[in-house]
């Protein structure tokens, strides 16, 4: 067990100190725990150390906003027990931070499995659409729920006690590091970087697994180089607890055979082993080159401020949505095009990413401004930015109380209207 500073994170050993080190990386919800039943087989070969999230298991509450932050405190609390090298098997959240690791860290990690794992984990909308869920209610709608996203309907019935364990261990996680994970698994995309993920790598997935299935694993063996597939039959998103025998046997055969030499320090590179080469199977490329590949053409000077369109619409896109945008820009044509692009370069890339106010009290200026004007198309789409932007319905309820005395009450009667049904549509949890 560990005391944890902020930048580290709770974490505890099993095993022989003599091993070589595997590392389990938990999903978003859970806590180490969810690999009990692994442990037992593991240790007879490796040194493993497990770690929870920050806020899940009873971990400090010190939130991390995006999957490398949560990479850069495993490796600082690894470097503060003199761990430098180590495998890493991790479960959807997990996963992506073992990708991380894979990505930007290679030469400290020797073998990689990626568990329930995807390249990019669903939309942005829909991580950021669960944080407002959990702002405004808790975190009791998501842990009622999570049995169905985590086990096939059979395993929840003939383990009830399981599945209460999953329902508690989702109860007792501190609210803002979940909105934080959620935000961490929103902004994570690693698509077009599979092809640097240079380590051998087994992607191991649920048959039934409706969060990140079958179809996600093969667009990571798809891109990653030495990657192989495992389908694990009848069973859903949290496989190692639901079909914990078949998932200890993959891990051990793919630690026992695939833990990559290390690199040689003085030059970088990492031993050849004698295993056959892999096949290639596309074709042969021609010998002759099938284009000219002419040196890039001077580019002039800067002038002047620089474009803050790609500013513009990053920042759009985390307050707005990204199904927002998409729609204004698709609507958009010859005639709108141009007020498009000046929205996104000067509203959002020059006002709105200003760092003399955060984007809470930007929202409560623009729910004001809106309510004065009258403006009650764009006061929806705002009151859904406000939410995604961290304000809570009750503080959006006292922004219109305060603008009922400035603006008037008929301006605020109507938007009093607008705001509360857009509230019940985005803080009602999906029964399904």
């Amino acid at each position: 067990m560990s005391e944890t500073p902020p930048n580290t994170l709770q974490y505890r050993f099993d095993g022989p100190e003599e091993a070589p080190v595997l590392i389990l990386g938990p999903s978003l919800g859970t806590t180490w725990h969810m690999w009990d039943r692994q442990v037992p087989e593991l240790v007879k070969q490796w040194r493993v150390f497990r770690f929870d999230l920050p806020g899940h298991g009873g971990a400090p509450a010190h939130p991390a906003g995006s999957v490398a932050g949560l990479a850069t405190r495993l490796l600082a609390t690894l470097d503060t027990v003199g761990v430098q090298r180590f495998g890493y098997a991790g479960c959807a959240l997990g996963g992506a931070i073992g990708a991380e690791l894979a990505l930007r860290h290679p030469e400290r990690l020797a073998s990689l499995a990626l568990i329930a794992a995807s390249p990019r984990f669903g939309t942005a909308d829909e991580f950021r659409q669960r944080g407002v869920i959990v702002r405004t209610n808790g975190l009791g709608p998501i842990a009622r729920t999570s049995p169905e996203r985590w086990f096939t309907s059979g395993f929840a019935a003939a383990q009830p006690a399981i599945t209460e364990w999953a329902v508690q261990m989702v109860r007792t996680t501190d609210p803002g590091c979940y909105i934080a994970a959620c935000e961490s698994l929103a902004s994570f995309d690693v698509r077009d970087e599979l092809a640097r993920v240079g380590v051998p790598t087994l992607v191991l997935v649920g048959s039934d697994d409706q969060v990140t299935g079958p179809a996600e694993a093969r667009t990571l063996v798809a891109g990653i180089p030495d990657a192989r597939l495992a389908v694990v039959p009848g069973a859903s998103h949290l496989v190692p607890v639901e079909q914990p025998a078949a998932v200890t046997d993959l891990l051990v055969r793919h630690f026992s055979t695939a833990w990559q030499p290390a690199y040689d320090t003085t030059t970088g590179r990492t031993a050849i082993s004698a295993d056959p080469v892999k096949p290639v199977l596309a074709a042969p490329r021609p010998a002759t080159p099938i284009a000219e590949i002419a040196p890039p053409a001077p580019q002039p000077e800067a002038q002047g401020r620089p474009d803050q369109y790609d500013a513009g619409i990053k920042v759009r896109r985390e307050v707005l949505g990204d199904a927002h945008v998409d729609r204004a820009l698709a609507q958009a044509d010859e005639f709108s095009g141009d007020f498009q692009d000046f929205v996104t370069r000067y509203a959002w890339g020059e006002i709105w990413n200003r760092p003399g106010l955060d984007r809470r009290s930007r929202s409560c200026v623009t729910l004001t401004a809106l309510v004065a004007g009258g403006h009650l198309d764009e006061l929806a789409f705002h009151t859904r930015a406000a939410l995604r932007n961290g304000l809570t319905p009750v503080e959006i309820k006292e922004v219109l109380l305060q603008a009922a005395v400035y603006c008037g009450v008929p301006a605020a009667n109507s938007a009093f209207k607008v705001a509360q049904q857009v509230i019940r549509e985005e803080t009602t949890p999906d029964e399904e």
